[in-house]
Protein backbone atom coordinates (compact mmCIF):
# COMPACT_ATOMS: atom_id res chain seq x y z
CA UNK A 1 0.00 0.00 0.00
CA UNK A 2 1.43 3.40 -0.86
CA UNK A 3 0.94 6.26 1.23
CA UNK A 4 -1.04 9.59 0.05
CA UNK A 5 1.26 11.97 -1.69
CA UNK A 6 -0.34 15.42 -2.14
CA UNK A 7 2.33 16.37 0.23
CA UNK A 8 5.56 15.05 1.26
CA UNK A 9 5.85 13.90 4.83
CA UNK A 10 9.31 12.21 5.32
CA UNK A 11 9.47 12.14 9.13
CA UNK A 12 6.07 9.77 8.90
CA UNK A 13 7.44 7.60 6.47
CA UNK A 14 10.45 6.89 8.18
CA UNK A 15 8.53 6.72 11.65
CA UNK A 16 6.46 4.10 9.96
CA UNK A 17 9.04 2.25 8.06
CA UNK A 18 10.75 1.78 11.62
CA UNK A 19 7.52 0.68 13.66
CA UNK A 20 6.66 -2.01 10.53
CA UNK A 21 9.81 -3.52 11.32
CA UNK A 22 8.72 -4.68 14.92
CA UNK A 23 5.81 -6.63 15.83
CA UNK A 24 2.94 -5.43 15.16
CA UNK A 25 0.95 -3.78 18.16
CA UNK A 26 -2.60 -5.64 19.61
CA UNK A 27 -4.69 -2.38 19.82
CA UNK A 28 -8.30 -3.03 20.57
CA UNK A 29 -10.19 -0.31 18.43
CA UNK A 30 -12.89 0.96 20.53
CA UNK A 31 -16.22 1.02 19.36
CA UNK A 32 -15.43 1.31 15.74
CA UNK A 33 -19.25 1.68 13.76
CA UNK A 34 -18.61 3.90 10.98
CA UNK A 35 -16.42 2.92 7.73
CA UNK A 36 -13.92 5.86 8.69
CA UNK A 37 -12.55 3.83 11.72
CA UNK A 38 -12.99 0.12 10.12
CA UNK A 39 -10.59 1.68 7.22
CA UNK A 40 -8.66 2.98 10.02
CA UNK A 41 -8.03 -0.57 12.00
CA UNK A 42 -8.22 -2.50 8.10
CA UNK A 43 -5.15 -0.61 7.05
CA UNK A 44 -3.10 -0.33 9.88
CA UNK A 45 -3.49 -4.42 9.67
CA UNK A 46 -2.48 -4.63 6.59
CA UNK A 47 0.82 -2.51 6.93
CA UNK A 48 1.90 -4.80 9.78
CA UNK A 49 1.60 -2.09 12.14
CA UNK A 50 -1.52 -3.83 14.59
CA UNK A 51 -3.27 -7.17 15.17
CA UNK A 52 -6.53 -4.57 15.74
CA UNK A 53 -9.26 -6.33 18.05
CA UNK A 54 -12.89 -4.46 17.75
CA UNK A 55 -14.34 -3.68 20.61
CA UNK A 56 -18.02 -2.65 20.25
CA UNK A 57 -21.54 -3.48 19.44
CA UNK A 58 -20.80 -6.32 16.75
CA UNK A 59 -24.02 -6.03 14.31
CA UNK A 60 -23.23 -2.68 14.00
CA UNK A 61 -19.83 -3.41 13.67
CA UNK A 62 -20.32 -5.88 10.81
CA UNK A 63 -22.63 -3.56 9.60
CA UNK A 64 -19.62 -0.45 8.88
CA UNK A 65 -17.64 -3.44 7.08
CA UNK A 66 -20.47 -4.37 4.83
CA UNK A 67 -21.10 -0.47 4.01
CA UNK A 68 -17.21 -0.12 3.82
CA UNK A 69 -17.08 -2.81 1.62
CA UNK A 70 -15.06 -4.51 3.82
CA UNK A 71 -14.92 -8.64 4.09
CA UNK A 72 -17.06 -9.61 7.84
CA UNK A 73 -14.86 -12.22 10.12
CA UNK A 74 -11.03 -10.85 8.97
CA UNK A 75 -10.67 -9.04 12.12
CA UNK A 76 -11.48 -10.09 15.99
CA UNK A 77 -14.50 -8.54 17.21
CA UNK A 78 -15.30 -8.30 21.13
CA UNK A 79 -18.98 -7.80 21.77
CA UNK A 80 -20.06 -4.48 23.79
CA UNK A 81 -23.64 -3.63 23.57
CA UNK A 82 -22.72 0.41 23.50
CA UNK A 83 -19.49 2.92 23.33
CA UNK A 84 -19.69 3.19 27.26
CA UNK A 85 -19.15 -0.91 27.79
CA UNK A 86 -17.25 -1.18 24.44
CA UNK A 87 -14.20 1.87 26.74
CA UNK A 88 -14.41 0.12 29.79
CA UNK A 89 -14.11 -3.71 28.10
CA UNK A 90 -11.20 -2.71 26.39
CA UNK A 91 -9.27 -0.79 29.36
CA UNK A 92 -10.23 -4.14 31.46
CA UNK A 93 -8.22 -6.18 28.38
CA UNK A 94 -5.42 -3.88 28.65
CA UNK A 95 -5.01 -4.27 32.31
CA UNK A 96 -5.21 -8.23 31.91
CA UNK A 97 -2.34 -7.40 29.18
CA UNK A 98 -4.43 -8.70 26.16
CA UNK A 99 -4.01 -5.65 24.24
CA UNK A 100 -1.44 -2.93 24.03
CA UNK A 101 -2.59 0.37 22.81
CA UNK A 102 -6.27 1.07 22.45
CA UNK A 103 -7.72 3.36 19.40
CA UNK A 104 -10.45 5.91 19.10
CA UNK A 105 -12.84 4.66 17.53
CA UNK A 106 -16.86 6.16 16.75
CA UNK A 107 -17.04 7.11 19.87
CA UNK A 108 -16.27 10.63 22.00
CA UNK A 109 -12.89 11.32 23.61
CA UNK A 110 -14.47 11.94 26.94
CA UNK A 111 -16.19 8.74 26.70
CA UNK A 112 -12.74 6.75 26.09
CA UNK A 113 -11.13 8.94 28.77
CA UNK A 114 -13.55 8.65 30.98
CA UNK A 115 -12.98 5.12 31.27
CA UNK A 116 -8.70 5.50 30.92
CA UNK A 117 -8.72 7.87 33.83
CA UNK A 118 -11.18 6.33 36.22
CA UNK A 119 -9.29 5.90 39.96
CA UNK A 120 -10.58 2.42 40.16
CA UNK A 121 -10.03 -0.09 37.11
CA UNK A 122 -8.90 2.81 34.90
CA UNK A 123 -5.32 3.00 33.24
CA UNK A 124 -3.88 5.92 35.65
CA UNK A 125 -0.25 5.99 36.72
CA UNK A 126 1.76 7.98 38.91
CA UNK A 127 2.44 10.54 36.14
CA UNK A 128 -0.25 12.93 34.76
CA UNK A 129 -1.96 12.29 31.69
CA UNK A 130 -1.36 14.31 28.86
CA UNK A 131 -1.71 14.30 24.75
CA UNK A 132 0.75 14.73 22.56
CA UNK A 133 0.74 15.73 18.83
CA UNK A 134 3.19 14.20 16.30
CA UNK A 135 3.35 16.77 13.73
CA UNK A 136 5.32 16.34 10.31
CA UNK A 137 5.53 19.37 8.51
CA UNK A 138 6.45 20.30 4.96
CA UNK A 139 9.49 21.68 4.59
CA UNK A 140 10.50 21.54 8.43
CA UNK A 141 13.85 19.82 9.09
CA UNK A 142 12.45 17.48 11.79
CA UNK A 143 9.40 16.36 13.10
CA UNK A 144 7.39 18.70 15.92
CA UNK A 145 5.83 17.21 19.25
CA UNK A 146 3.51 19.78 20.81
CA UNK A 147 2.03 19.37 23.92
CA UNK A 148 -1.38 19.27 25.14
CA UNK A 149 -3.77 19.73 22.82
CA UNK A 150 -6.55 17.94 23.75
CA UNK A 151 -6.60 16.79 27.48
CA UNK A 152 -5.21 19.08 30.12
CA UNK A 153 -6.99 22.39 29.57
CA UNK A 154 -5.47 24.81 31.95
CA UNK A 155 -2.82 23.02 33.49
CA UNK A 156 -0.87 23.83 36.76
CA UNK A 157 2.76 23.97 37.06
CA UNK A 158 2.47 21.20 38.80
CA UNK A 159 0.48 19.22 35.86
CA UNK A 160 3.04 21.08 33.51
CA UNK A 161 5.98 19.26 34.91
CA UNK A 162 4.51 15.68 34.10
CA UNK A 163 3.24 17.39 30.36
CA UNK A 164 6.99 17.83 29.93
CA UNK A 165 8.16 14.77 31.00
CA UNK A 166 5.75 12.99 29.20
CA UNK A 167 6.46 14.56 25.81
CA UNK A 168 10.52 14.02 26.46
CA UNK A 169 10.18 10.09 27.02
CA UNK A 170 7.80 10.19 23.75
CA UNK A 171 10.95 11.97 22.13
CA UNK A 172 12.85 9.36 23.23
CA UNK A 173 10.71 6.44 22.27
CA UNK A 174 10.96 8.35 18.41
CA UNK A 175 14.51 8.04 18.97
CA UNK A 176 15.34 11.65 18.41
CA UNK A 177 19.13 12.32 18.23
CA UNK A 178 18.71 15.11 20.96
CA UNK A 179 15.79 16.46 22.52
CA UNK A 180 15.47 20.18 22.80
CA UNK A 181 12.10 21.78 24.40
CA UNK A 182 10.72 25.39 24.38
CA UNK A 183 8.44 26.37 26.69
CA UNK A 184 6.17 28.59 24.69
CA UNK A 185 4.65 31.95 25.70
CA UNK A 186 3.63 35.14 23.89
CA UNK A 187 7.22 36.24 24.54
CA UNK A 188 10.73 35.89 24.80
CA UNK A 189 10.95 37.19 28.34
CA UNK A 190 10.01 36.60 31.94
CA UNK A 191 7.07 39.00 33.05
CA UNK A 192 4.92 38.86 36.12
CA UNK A 193 2.27 39.97 34.54
CA UNK A 194 1.96 37.14 31.92
CA UNK A 195 1.39 33.69 34.25
CA UNK A 196 3.09 31.43 30.73
CA UNK A 197 6.25 33.07 30.82
CA UNK A 198 6.45 32.66 34.89
CA UNK A 199 5.65 28.58 34.52
CA UNK A 200 7.92 28.57 31.80
CA UNK A 201 11.33 30.47 33.36
CA UNK A 202 10.13 28.04 36.69
CA UNK A 203 10.26 24.61 34.54
CA UNK A 204 13.65 25.43 33.02
CA UNK A 205 15.05 25.74 36.83
CA UNK A 206 13.34 22.54 37.39
CA UNK A 207 15.15 20.98 34.84
CA UNK A 208 18.34 22.15 36.15
CA UNK A 209 17.76 20.63 39.45
CA UNK A 210 17.07 17.11 37.99
CA UNK A 211 13.22 17.77 38.83
CA UNK A 212 12.86 17.05 34.40
CA UNK A 213 14.94 14.87 32.43
CA UNK A 214 16.24 13.61 29.25
CA UNK A 215 16.45 16.85 27.83
CA UNK A 216 17.43 20.49 27.49
CA UNK A 217 14.98 23.15 28.01
CA UNK A 218 14.15 26.94 27.53
CA UNK A 219 11.76 29.16 28.31
CA UNK A 220 9.45 31.43 27.52
CA UNK A 221 10.22 31.20 23.68
CA UNK A 222 7.39 32.71 21.48
CA UNK A 223 6.85 30.40 18.77
CA UNK A 224 8.89 32.46 16.32
CA UNK A 225 12.21 31.93 17.94
CA UNK A 226 11.34 28.57 19.20
CA UNK A 227 11.38 27.32 15.37
CA UNK A 228 13.46 29.58 13.47
CA UNK A 229 16.82 30.32 14.02
CA UNK A 230 16.84 33.47 12.55
CA UNK A 231 14.85 35.22 14.44
CA UNK A 232 16.28 34.10 17.68
CA UNK A 233 19.14 35.71 16.26
CA UNK A 234 17.65 38.30 15.35
CA UNK A 235 16.05 39.14 18.75
CA UNK A 236 19.88 38.64 20.41
CA UNK A 237 18.37 35.01 22.23
CA UNK A 238 21.64 32.81 23.10
CA UNK A 239 19.91 29.49 23.62
CA UNK A 240 20.60 25.53 22.36
CA UNK A 241 17.11 25.52 22.37
CA UNK A 242 15.99 28.38 20.15
CA UNK A 243 15.62 28.06 16.91
CA UNK A 244 16.19 24.03 17.06
CA UNK A 245 13.15 23.10 19.32
CA UNK A 246 11.97 19.73 18.47
CA UNK A 247 9.30 19.71 21.53
CA UNK A 248 6.73 22.83 21.99
CA UNK A 249 4.85 22.86 25.47
CA UNK A 250 2.21 24.91 24.89
CA UNK A 251 0.47 26.84 27.92
CA UNK A 252 -2.78 25.77 27.78
CA UNK A 253 -5.13 23.81 25.90
CA UNK A 254 -6.44 26.26 23.31
CA UNK A 255 -3.47 27.41 22.40
CA UNK A 256 -2.18 23.97 21.74
CA UNK A 257 -5.56 23.23 19.62
CA UNK A 258 -5.06 26.18 17.65
CA UNK A 259 -1.32 25.67 16.96
CA UNK A 260 -1.96 21.94 15.57
CA UNK A 261 -4.84 22.64 13.60
CA UNK A 262 -3.02 25.77 12.18
CA UNK A 263 0.03 23.46 10.92
CA UNK A 264 -2.67 21.22 9.42
CA UNK A 265 -4.94 23.25 7.54
CA UNK A 266 -2.65 25.73 6.47
CA UNK A 267 0.77 24.40 6.01
CA UNK A 268 -0.62 20.77 5.40
CA UNK A 269 1.02 19.05 8.04
CA UNK A 270 -0.12 15.54 9.06
CA UNK A 271 -1.13 15.39 13.22
CA UNK A 272 -0.47 11.87 14.60
CA UNK A 273 -2.08 11.83 18.34
CA UNK A 274 -1.11 10.02 21.27
CA UNK A 275 -2.20 10.53 25.18
CA UNK A 276 0.90 9.40 26.94
CA UNK A 277 1.08 8.38 30.92
CA UNK A 278 -1.14 5.83 31.34
CA UNK A 279 -0.69 2.26 31.26
CA UNK A 280 -0.93 1.73 27.49
CA UNK A 281 -0.85 4.22 24.77
CA UNK A 282 -3.87 5.81 23.82
CA UNK A 283 -4.30 6.46 19.95
CA UNK A 284 -6.72 9.42 19.26
CA UNK A 285 -8.02 9.93 15.71
CA UNK A 286 -10.85 12.20 14.19
CA UNK A 287 -12.63 11.63 11.47
CA UNK A 288 -10.61 14.48 9.53
CA UNK A 289 -7.18 12.51 10.11
CA UNK A 290 -5.35 11.80 6.58
CA UNK A 291 -4.44 8.21 6.00
CA UNK A 292 -0.75 8.71 6.81
CA UNK A 293 -1.77 10.13 10.12
CA UNK A 294 -3.74 7.21 11.00
CA UNK A 295 -0.73 5.27 10.34
CA UNK A 296 1.99 7.63 12.09
CA UNK A 297 -0.27 7.56 15.26
CA UNK A 298 -0.37 3.65 15.05
CA UNK A 299 3.32 3.72 14.52
CA UNK A 300 3.69 6.20 17.63
CA UNK A 301 2.04 4.16 20.05
CA UNK A 302 3.89 0.92 18.40
CA UNK A 303 7.37 2.83 19.13
CA UNK A 304 5.81 3.89 22.53
CA UNK A 305 5.30 0.16 23.83
CA UNK A 306 8.25 -0.98 22.72
CA UNK A 307 9.74 1.50 25.15
CA UNK A 308 7.99 1.07 27.77
CA UNK A 309 8.83 -2.82 27.14
CA UNK A 310 12.51 -2.21 27.60
CA UNK A 311 12.22 0.27 30.32
CA UNK A 312 10.62 -3.01 32.36
CA UNK A 313 13.29 -5.32 30.72
CA UNK A 314 15.90 -3.15 32.12
CA UNK A 315 13.91 -2.43 35.79
CA UNK A 316 14.04 -5.99 35.95
CA UNK A 317 17.75 -6.66 35.11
Amino acid sequence: MSLPTTAPHPHYDRLIAAARERPPLRVAVVHPVNDVAIAAAIESERMGLTVPVLVGPKARIEAAMAEAGLEAGRLAIVDAPHSHAAAETAVAMALKGEVDALMKGSLHTDELMGAVVRREGGLRTSRRISHCFVMDVPGHAQPLIISDAAINIAPTLEEKVDIVQNAIDLAHALHLPEVRVAILSSMEVVNPKVPSTLDAAALCKMADRGQITGAVLDGPLAMDNAIDAEAARIKGIVSPVAGRADVLIVPDLDAGNMLAKSLTFLAGAYAAGIVLGAKVPVILTSRADSEAARLASCAVASMLALAARDQRIKAVG
